[in-house]
């Protein structure tokens, strides 16, 4: 059985209350973005380099650093205690591209935690209200998630078409909720959620949780082509595959390396999306983190680099900013002559520190220096 905390029936006698002229759909979505705005008050909620480490359970370390293409167009958030829930927490990373790609990711990470949490709520109390009290738990706080990412990426993608900025530029969107031990996370774009695991014999492996969605994908080309776009990939970038918008024969305006993404509208008629693609996971004991980044440290590091050099990190505080320096120092040696992209990581920690660990990391610690 689904069993709902007090919250849930405060919300739904707060949506049927008419306020003055407003609905019950607007009154919700203002709660939504006032329990935002308490969020970031409290310091629940940070969008600059950090930690958190409150009265939750989870730990998350976060640090970005700008590439040597411009203003860091990379945006990201933390939001513990999401929607005044103790057992659930929010994280996202947002990479920006085009000339105001930074705008449309800063406006993206505005919207997308309010907007997601107002349809999450609106859906629960449907739920309470109608026939889905008995169904499996895990199937329904799935499904409750999956429908409200569908419509807050819907209604965000539509409030971005009202600013010109938009046209010519977008975001990718990687977020990820935790409840309880339920992860659900959402991506639209080509950064990466990986999760570190152990095996049978005790090892820590990285397990991909996302999918890179880039344009020469069989499933995303076949949308692209059907939306009369195209995929090419040109010369002077072998092997980097972009959409392009066509007319008749001919190749028109500039190509995205993304097959996915919010704003890009001169490309929304010729098969680019902002549709997430979601993926759930019951965390067990064996699950010690996950790391969320941009395609900037994913273009130089592995994930089964990525995931050694955040658990071997001495304080987990630390561990963002380690994997974001490991990545620059990775640029500068793989890809020499490159200008280094924006890079940005969020390393979501499961469980608190056992004593031995903290033992192996000081010992760890002590070889460092």
């Amino acid at each position: 059985m689904v069993q709902f905390s007090s919250i849930f029936t405060g919300f739904r006698k707060s949506l049927a209350i008419k306020n003055g002229r407003k609905s019950g759909h607007d009154f919700g979505r203002e709660v939504a973005n006032t329990l935002a705005k308490e969020a970031k008050k409290n310091e629940l909620m940070l969008t600059s380099s950090g930690c958190v480490a409150g009265g939750s359970k989870n730990l998350v370390s976060f640090f970005s650093k700008g590439g040597k293409k411009g203003i860091n167009q990379d945006r990201f958030i933390v939001w513990e205690d999401f929607g005044c829930q103790d057992d659930m927490i929010f994280c996202g990373v947002f990479d920006g591209h085009g000339p105001w790609g930074h705008l449309v990711a800063k406006r993206v990470r505005k919207l997308m935690p309010p907007a997601l949490l107002h349809n999450w709520k609106k859906r629960v109390v449907n739920y309470i209200d109608g026939d889905g009290i008995g169904i499996d738990r895990s199937c329904f706080q799935f499904d409750i998630w999956k429908q409200s990412y569908f419509e807050a990426c819907s209604t965000i993608d539509q409030e971005l078409e009202q600013h010109a900025d938009s046209f010519y530029s977008g975001t990718t969107a990687l977020t990820l909720v935790r409840q309880g031990d339920l992860l659900v996370v959402a991506n639209i774009g080509d950064s990466r959620a990986v999760l570190a695991t152990t095996d049978d014999d005790g090892r820590l492996v990285p397990v991909q949780l996302t999918v890179d969605l880039k344009p020469n994908l069989p499933r995303e080309s076949q949308r692209i082509m059907q939306s009369r776009g195209r995929v090419l990939s040109c010369d002077d970038e072998p092997g980097v595959y972009r959409v392009w918008m066509s007319n008749g024969g001919t190749i028109e305006g500039p190509g995205l390396a993304i097959s996915r993404a919010f704003g890009d509208y001169y490309l929304k008629d010729f098969g680019l999306i902002s549709e997430p693609e979601l993926t759930s996971r019951s965390i067990t004991n064996r699950d010690q983190f996950a790391i969320l980044a941009t395609d900037g440290v994913w273009d130089v590091l592995s994930n089964k680099e990525a995931v050694e050099i955040v658990s071997s990190t001495p304080q987990r505080e630390e561990a963002a900013k380690r994997l974001v320096e490991s990545a620059i120092c990775a640029w500068k040696c793989k890809r020499r002559g490159i200008p280094m992209d924006d890079i940005s990581a969020i390393c979501l920690y499961f469980h608190s520190i056992p004593p031995s660990k903290q033992e192996d990391c000081l010992k760890f610690e002590k070889k460092l220096t």
